[in-house]
């Protein structure tokens, strides 16, 4: 075959693929045009740590898209706002993360995370949860979690409906400190047995166990590995030389000091 023939079926058929290319392609596009999102009905909601926690139900979010997103259903797919889905329904205060997207079949699928908290936080007139990053959230209306409960005299106002993280560096880290308190706490015999600590006038803890009637004075929540090897000493050495209940308040706050009082 001479070149300029080679050359010439060359171009014809780079011709020819575009043209399909074209062609396909805007079948494609009007095809995606004219399928449109299906209504609430056939909205799929999955929270994928729903047995954990059930702070979010699918009713939820097809409250929230009804309120704050609007119609949906019947529009074109590619104008129904996947990003703007997923900003309102993070917006939510028990919402940790949330992806959106929609099948070829028009149906609108949500899947989300819920936050996990650690403490509760409670002052005597208004309450909240903390996460392990400090972000603090309302009780929720649907679901509650059993975490251990920091209550009296908070250092920083529990504001109805906040949620967010505190901006003051000192609280923020009075905060965290508390969490690691918790979090030091996880997996060992403390975990279940201390379930409540009161917050005092003076901003030192008091910790309170689930059995028996001792008042643990912690201090402030620095030295946390130091203090419970202290707590750890008064249970190993004297409790058992002591009749039940024989203290009323051991105090942890001196360096390898143990202090208990009637």
């Amino acid at each position: 075959m001479k070149p300029i023939v080679r050359h010439s079926l060359g171009l014809l058929l780079t011709a020819a693929c575009a043209a399909v290319w074209v062609l396909t392609t805007g079948m494609a596009r009007r095809e995606l045009l004219t399928r449109t999102c299906q209504g609430k009905g056939k909205l799929q909601v999955t929270v994928t740590d729903s047995l954990e926690r059930r702070f979010v139900a699918r009713a939820d979010v097809q409250e929230w898209l009804d309120k704050e997103y609007g119609a949906y259903a019947g529009l074109p797919l590619d104008s129904v706002d996947l990003t703007r889905i997923e900003k309102l329904i993070c917006s939510h205060s028990a919402v940790r993360d949330c992806e959106a997207w929609i099948t070829d079949d028009g149906v609108l699928h949500v899947e989300l995370s819920q936050r996990q908290p650690v403490i509760r936080l409670e002052d005597g007139q208004n309450a909240c949860y903390a996460d392990e990053t400090g972000f603090l959230f309302p009780l929720q209306s649907r679901g509650s979690v059993k975490v251990p409960v920091v209550c009296g005299k908070i250092p920083f106002p529990l504001q109805k409906g906040f949620k967010g993280y505190l901006e003051e560096p000192d609280k923020a880290q009075w905060l965290g400190q508390v969490i690691a308190l918790f979090q030091y706490m996880e997996g060992t015999v403390w975990e279940k047995d201390i379930q409540k600590v009161l917050v005092r006038g003076d901003g030192e803890l008091v910790l309170y166990p689930v059995q028996g009637k001792e008042e643990f004075l912690f201090g402030p929540p620095v030295r946390i590995p130091e203090k419970f090897h202290l707590l750890t000493a008064y249970y190993r050495s004297v409790v058992p030389s002591k009749e039940p209940g024989y203290y009323t308040k051991v105090d942890l706050r001196y360096r390898k000091q143990l202090v208990c009082k009637k």
